[in-house]
């Protein structure tokens, strides 16, 4: 198989009424592997936010280790017995753990089973049954192929009705082709989730009676963006800084006056100013014969990083779209970030901008390092993978 991604992401919908989820998502990144996990506390509101929560940090805290699944079921298993009054598991949860060699290990008790999308179409996975401490699982291996889906969701994701109607045409086989079409007009982890999770929400008449959770996970080709900003901290180190950005493939984009400044010379070519869409809030961009995007720096990078905290936060109301389809550096660099890489190389150089240190600007960042910082932040909040090399 070709360089791969595993493109992660979830959206959750609380109980109405509900400030916490009963539903929790973690995301665990090895050196060998990513694991998602997806636990579902009983009932809904705090009691059911905490039960899912420690089920979840258990399991992510025994499969960082490495410790094999029986431990970790049999821990869950003493920890959050079953009810005394009806049987029922305090938490269930589902699993899929992704190597880097391709293969894919999924594990789940008691949540609705795992959908594969596979080549457009919905494919059974190769379930087997045990029980581990009274907890009886299913848990399948396979191989991953690129332009895989899976998807794992809790309970409230099936049978969505409003009021407190249960539709039983919106059953397991009819989310699945839900997410057979999500799967196929969307680009990314991210917006299949966002696809299901809203036809969900539309079919609980945006009231939903209970805490619906749809976690994605995507084999997909690897998308590489790099930006690079900030001129290194010894000018004696601008060649070798450019020349280790270039070699990528991917998107390329450079971010700073003087940076553009940098890459043009060291390049030998010309930096151009833009003017054909100026906007009154986000400086212009120029350009750089073989890079995709040159933009100002501090300010673009800063408003950049708002509108994908924005989207991290599920924020994304009509204003916030009308904002994204605003033509400058700021919206065109977010847009990259969130549907065109899966993995980004940040280059970022140490030189210190006299400039934003010695002046006021209209938020609380004096140093172009801190605002890296929030970058790289928010992109692993948006389950990116990230490298960062300083110079």
């Amino acid at each position: 198989m070709k360089n791969f991604s595993i493109d992660l992401a979830y959206r959750s919908i609380n109980h109405i009424g509900e400030e916490l989820c009963g539903d929790k998502v973690e995301v665990v990144n090895n050196d060998d592997c990513r694991i998602l996990i997806l636990a579902d506390g009983m009932g809904s509101g705090v009691r059911a936010n905490i039960l899912a929560t420690l089920t979840s940090k258990i399991i992510a805290t025994m499969m960082r280790r490495g410790l094999p699944i029986d431990d970790v079921v049999a821990t869950i298993a003493k920890t959050l017995p079953v009810s005394s009054v009806n049987g029922a598991a305090y938490s269930t949860f589902s699993v899929i753990q992704a190597f880097n060699n391709g293969m894919i290990y999924i594990v789940e008790y008691d949540n609705p089973e795992c959908i594969l999308i596979r080549d457009g179409k919905v494919q059974k996975l190769p379930f087997k049954y045990r029980e581990i401490e009274g907890k009886r699982i299913r848990e399948c291996e396979i191989w991953a192929e690129i332009g895989d889906a899976f998807a794992i969701m809790s309970d409230g994701c099936l049978y969505c009705g409003t009021g407190e109607i249960m539709n039983y045409m919106w059953d397991w086989k009819a989310l699945s082709n839900c997410a057979q079409v999500g799967a196929g007009r969307t680009r990314n982890a991210q917006q299949m989730a966002d696809y299901i999770n809203s036809n969900c929400a539309e079919l609980y008449g945006n009231v939903p009676t209970d805490d619906t959770t749809v976690a994605v996970l995507r084999i997909l080709e690897e998308n590489v963006l790099s930006l690079l900003t900030g001129p290194p901290a010894d000018k004696a180190d601008d060649y070798r800084m450019v020349e280790d950005f270039m070699k990528n493939d991917g998107i390329k984009i450079v971010s700073g006056g003087a940076t553009g400044n940098m890459v043009a010379r060291v390049l030998n070519e010309r930096l151009v100013p833009m003017d054909d869409h100026l906007d009154p809030e986000i400086p212009p961009t120029s350009r750089i014969k073989g890079i995709d995007l040159v933009t100002e720096g501090v300010l673009t990078l800063h408003k950049t990083v708002e509108l994908l905290e924005r989207y991290v936060r599920d924020d994304v109301t009509e204003e916030f779209f009308i904002e994204l389809s605003r033509e400058n550096g700021a919206t065109r660099l977010a847009c990259y970030l969130m549907e065109d890489c899966s993995t980004v190389k940040l280059y970022i150089g140490r030189a210190v901008n006299l400039e934003y240190t010695e002046k006021t600007l209209p938020f609380e960042i004096s140093a172009r390092q801190n605002l890296t910082q929030s970058l790289i932040a928010v992109l692993e909040k948006m389950h990116k993978k990230v490298d960062v090399y300083y110079y």
